[in-house]
């Protein structure tokens, strides 16, 4: 008897423990290897899937070797921001994949392949990301389906060209503010080096910090510092295998991650609550793009909170969406500031260009919002690098 029931609990215990392995064992090598036969199957080429760590490890160390060169200012960033998949195209061609630890990702490049899947959303999901990627990075990137499709309704009224509109003084009295700085350096010195990247990140922060959330300057710098920090042990985080459940584990990346979020969503939080209400006593919270957002949700939720639908953001999502904003919105504008001008610098005759459209259509007047859609060689240079900067920011 004593026997039956020591054999049933052990089948008991066993039983979750195999399930478990299996699972496991399926996910770090059946499942990848399975995968890759499909997709070769399919005429993509790549390179054998390695045990656990896919193509990470050769990612991370030829990235550490392409920042260890000297580098030299060029359109052709390749080898250097994306040194892994710039070889692995050359290697396997076009049609090819890589290996993010266990999971696959396909490269497409080309044009009618990317306008197929963008123009099926219901059918190419969003891929899951590094949880721990998520803490510094969520929101409307994310979401899919009927949750994507409320808060691009919510956020939309803040993007009307009217609203950016009321913003723009306060962009322009940022900006000269930092020209003025820059002529006084150089007002007793015929000529003098400047470091403009920390002043381009400091000009960013400081017109979002006004037009996106209606703060004062040091109460958005704080937000700003403790982002950058954020960003920095994420991308630690991402290099390596991300194994389930590990976000759990207390390691001292982990709490500091952890505690640096913890900390910024208290400060955006006391900053919807202040904003909130202000809208419910009535009073105008301006035309930043925290109070719109915040308009917007609480009509929405007036409009249709009847329905029996769940509508309109909570506080947590209103939230996740503020820390896309300060993130995206700085890091890509500072580096794009910074990455024309270095450009503009070795090519001397668009910075003539350039300077000349812009005195020909404003004279020795202020600048005016509407007359910016006549800038067209100045909206050239921008657009030429405003898309490649973005990933160079993340990388180098």
């Amino acid at each position: 008897m004593e026997a039956s029931l020591v054999s049933v609990f052990l089948s008991v215990l066993l039983f979750p423990l195999l399930v478990i392995a299996w699972s496991a064992l399926n996910w770090v090598w059946f499942r990848p290897r399975k995968l890759e036969r499909f997709l070769r199957q399919q005429g993509l080429s790549g390179n054998s899937y390695r045990f656990l760590s896919g193509d990470l490890r050769d990612s991370a160390l030829m990235l550490s070797h392409a920042k260890s060169m000297p580098s030299s200012v060029s359109d052709d960033v390749k080898t250097r921001v994306l040194p892994f998949l710039h070889q692995l195209i050359k290697t396997h061609g076009k049609n090819s994949f890589m290996w993010m630890g266990p999971i696959p990702r396909v490269i497409i490049m080309d044009p009618s392949h990317l306008k197929d899947v963008f123009s099926k959303i219901h059918d190419y999901q969003k891929p899951d990301s590094n949880p721990l990627f998520r803490i510094l990075l969520d929101g409307l990137v994310n979401h899919e389906g009927d949750k994507w499709s409320m808060h691009r309704k919510i956020l939309n009224p803040a993007f009307h060209m009217g609203k950016l509109k009321l913003m723009f003084p306060a962009i322009h009295f940022s900006t000269n503010q930092l020209i003025h700085k820059w002529e006084e350096m150089l007002s007793f010195k015929e000529s003098s080096e400047v470091d403009i990247w920390p002043d381009l990140q400091e000009l960013t922060r400081d017109v979002i910090s006004q037009t996106a959330f209606g703060t004062s300057i040091e109460e958005g710098r704080k937000i700003f510092q403790l982002q950058e920090e954020l960003s920095e042990l994420t991308l630690m985080a991402v290099q390596s295998v991300y194994i389930p459940g590990w976000r759990f584990v207390p390691t001292k990346l982990n709490r500091r991650m952890r505690k640096i979020d913890i900390d910024i969503r208290s400060l955006i939080r006391d900053l919807i609550q202040r904003k909130e209400k202000a809208i419910k006593a009535g009073e105008s919270v301006g035309d930043d793009l925290l109070g719109l957002m915040i308009e917007s949700n609480i009509k929405e939720i007036q409009e249709h909170g009847q329905s029996g639908n769940k509508v309109g953001m909570s506080i947590d999502d209103v939230i996740v969406e503020c820390k896309l904003f300060y993130l995206a919105g700085q890091e890509t504008t500072s580096a794009l500031l910074l990455w024309t001008m270095v450009l503009l610098s070795i090519h001397p005759k668009w910075q003539q260009r350039a300077r000349e459209e812009v005195v020909q259509v404003f004279g020795d007047r202020h600048l005016d919002f509407d007359q910016l859609n006549h800038l067209n060689v100045v909206t050239m240079i921008l657009n030429e690098h405003g898309a490649k900067v973005i990933l160079r920011k993340y990388q180098s």
